[in-house]
């Protein structure tokens, strides 16, 4: 990013040499009019360098001295191309980051899905981790005696979720606040995984993405992203009961998206 900010600023100093030295008589900025303008120029400039860097990072190739030339000539009100030819090319380049980003895209899930594929393996090899028929795999920590939840019920719980590598991307031990919410609005490992749970119980799930996130990007979660939670159940409820109290999280919003790195089990 330093190197291309580096040619960026070359060309804007050229930019500047080929415009009017008027333009640029009077560099301070005194009056709310003159900083008002700047920062219009300033914003815009980082909108292009942010447009262009991504650009490159999906391996396009940008001539900047023709980017600079295309935006002094709208400036003007002058063009070497008609709307159309415009339209046309940057139709054409479009295409081709969309192609370029299906690649990247390929590569990393066929990246996550070996790699969640090769962890579950070892993990089931593990004493006291089971394997149900959806793939779902889960050891008990703690098991509770109390209700086990079904359908719509209300469940309270703490956990923590982290990617295969150790990655923490939630924890309401770190907010050291449980969350409520309905069993049917979290995603399908979880409601799996609490069906098997009395309450009291402490699990640790670890969930291929089929019953996870799939192909979404959720926060820091890649798509095709084996997750590993440990759950603890706190508290049962039928739906309706203790409606007065703590409120559902998520509810009515379709999944709320909490935690600091923006994910939970919601789906």
């Amino acid at each position: 990013m330093k190197k291309l900010k580096k040619s960026v600023l070359a060309v804007v100093s050229c930019l500047t040499l080929s415009v009017s030295a008027s333009c640029f008589a009077n560099s301070d900025l005194t009056t709310d009019v003159e900083k008002e303008s700047y920062s219009i120029g300033a914003s815009f400039g980082h909108h292009i360098s942010s447009q262009v860097y991504g650009q490159t990072q999906l391996g396009a190739e940008v001539d900047m001295g023709q980017v600079v030339n295309g935006l002094l000539d709208a400036l003007q009100d002058e063009t070497k191309m008609s709307k159309e030819e415009i339209v046309t090319y940057l139709n054409q380049r479009a295409e081709t980051l969309n192609a370029a980003k299906q690649v990247k895209l390929d590569a990393l899930t066929a990246k996550n899905l070996a790699a969640g594929e090769a962890f579950m393996a070892e993990n089931a090899k593990n004493s006291g981790v089971k394997q149900t028929e959806s793939g779902l795999q889960y050891e008990v920590i703690t098991l509770g005696e109390g209700t086990m939840p079904q359908g719509n019920d209300v469940v309270t719980v703490h956990y923590k979720g982290t990617l295969i590598d150790g990655t923490e991307f939630d924890s309401t031990y770190d907010r050291d606040e449980p969350n409520r919410f309905s069993l049917v609005t979290v995603i399908e490992g979880w409601q799996e995984a609490l069906a098997l749970m009395p309450q009291g119980s402490k699990f640790k799930l670890t969930i291929p993405p089929a019953l996870a996130y799939g192909d979404r990007v959720v926060g820091m979660i890649q798509p095709h992203s084996t997750l590993v939670f440990e759950v603890e159940l706190v508290k049962v409820e039928a739906p309706g009961e203790g409606a007065h109290g703590m409120g559902l999280s998520g509810m009515g919003m379709g999944g709320m998206m909490g935690g600091s790195m923006g994910a939970n089990p919601h789906n």
